[in-house]
């Protein structure tokens, strides 16, 4: 699978850019143009697509084409950001559990610069599954290292919330 080229990926990103400000119909319609330049089974113009369904709120469009995405070998940041996106889609489909379970597998198989994104979405899970002090403990861990001062306090605040039942 040969990646897009770089002027097709700046052409996405002023697509993606102009989201809020274009109609809906309109968006798909130009998302669907630059699809079209791309072979009809890359995993990444059907992880756009899926993005571009997911943003409109039609998740039950969505769902599929992530999955194919991932098993086509989405490759690199994407793959990461279409697992997170796919749970995401899951949880607001009512299958709470199986976006939980699919995030927290991620969580620690890979480290980079979406880990704090997977903990925040494994947190919105978790709170859909009632399990609200571990989302919160969660959060606050994941939190702590990004503040000024207080780092081993929130911590050690997070690490009580999560043992407190």
């Amino acid at each position: 699978m040969t990646p897009p080229d770089p002027d097709w990926e700046k052409r996405l990103a002023d697509l993606w850019a102009a989201f809020d400000t274009t109609a809906p119909v309109d968006f798909i319609a130009h998302m669907q143009a630059l699809i079209n330049e791309l072979p009809s089974d890359h995993p990444v113009g059907m992880f756009e697509l899926a993005g571009t369904f997911d943003s409109l709120g039609e998740e039950a469009q969505a769902e599929p084409l992530y999955r194919r995405a991932l098993a086509e070998g989405l490759p690199g940041n994407r793959r990461r950001r279409a697992v997170i996106q796919l749970a995401s889609t899951i949880r607001n489909l009512g299958r709470a559990q199986e976006s939980a379970d699919l995030l927290a597998h991620e969580w620690k198989a890979t480290n980079d610069d979406l880990d704090d994104a997977v903990v925040a979405f494994l947190a919105l899970a978790l709170i859909d599954l009632g399990r609200e002090r571990e989302a919160a403990a969660l959060t606050l861990a994941t939190l702590a290292p990004h503040l000024p001062r207080y780092n081993r306090s929130l911590s050690n605040y997070a690490k009580e919330v999560g043992d407190r039942k």
